[in-house]
């Protein structure tokens, strides 16, 4: 009896274990991880070379609507005027946004260039800033007043010396107009011309500096609140000295191009411009 009772037990707990075993066999397999069939689309690099202040701050206001249509923006720094073009022509970037297209015409007749304006943004008013004189009314004989040395924005320096009085230049002079062009100067004033980014440098050396507007704002002038002077934005300046978006002739009508020209005209970079700078920057329609 008892070792009948054993099979029974063996044969019992052998069929449990042959149902736990076909039960283990017959749960569905864990589902296979499938890989995202949408990836995320690769976003297209666009380079823009500029100033600091204001261009790579206005910049940086467009970065996330480009994302949103497909571009990374990415933006190189320049403390001076002459490589943010050259690396444009040389094809290693695809725009710069940082000078008036006087500039940049004079740069490509002396450089042999072939960079083109396809947007104007802003206008930044050039001002008379004091160095160790604030009165242009009673200017010191022999003054010293520091100008930049490139060939527009010095013959621009010196119209606005000469429409408040200080000087006169030769008639016809315009655009190209240098100290050598001079032909009344009442106070002696000498002319001291400097690379545009140096110029805020000398202002306690100098009795006054006429600065561009960037680069006033990095030296932490405002050209509404401390100029003893400035270009009017009712002005032909305002037209005239524009700040456009560059690019390498042939590039006008590039997807990249017309993604950064719609990115900058747009209301809210001119939102930004008119909160930001209080006038020492103004967008342009």
């Amino acid at each position: 009896m008892k070792k009948i009772n054993r099979l029974l037990l063996v044969v019992l707990v052998l069929a449990l274990a042959f149902a736990a075993f076909g039960c283990a066999n017959n749960e569905p397999a864990p589902a296979e991880e499938t890989p995202d069939e949408t990836p995320e689309k690769e976003l297209t690099k666009i380079t823009v070379a500029s100033s600091p202040v204001p261009h790579a701050q206005i910049l940086a206001q467009i970065k996330d609507g480009l994302a949103d249509k497909g571009f990374e923006l990415e933006v190189i720094e320049f403390a001076e005027y002459v490589l943010p073009n050259m690396v444009v022509e040389a094809g290693d970037i695809d725009a710069n946004f940082f000078q008036h297209k006087p500039y940049l015409d004079a740069f490509n007749k002396e450089r042999g260039t072939n960079i083109v304006s396809v947007a104007v943004v802003h206008f930044e008013p050039l001002g008379i800033y004091p160095g160790k004189s604030n009165d242009l009314s009673n200017i010191p004989d022999g003054a010293t007043i520091a100008v930049p040395s490139d060939t527009t924005n010095e013959a621009r320096a010196l119209l606005l010396l000469e429409a408040n009085g200080i000087i006169r230049i030769k008639e016809g002079a315009g655009l190209t107009a240098t100290k050598l062009d001079i032909v009344e100067n009442p106070h002696n004033v000498e002319i001291v011309e400097l690379e545009a980014a140096q110029v805020a440098r000398v202002v306690d050396e100098t009795d006054f500096v006429v600065l561009n507007g960037n680069f006033a704002l990095q030296a932490g002038f405002n050209v509404q609140t401390d100029s003893l002077a400035k270009e009017e934005q009712e002005s032909e300046a305002a037209q005239t000295y524009g700040n456009i978006l560059g690019v390498k002739a042939g590039n006008e009508e590039t997807e990249k191009t017309k993604a950064l020209i719609e990115a900058l005209k747009s209301d809210k970079v001119k939102q930004f411009i008119a909160d930001t700078y209080e006038g020492a920057v103004v967008a342009i329609d």
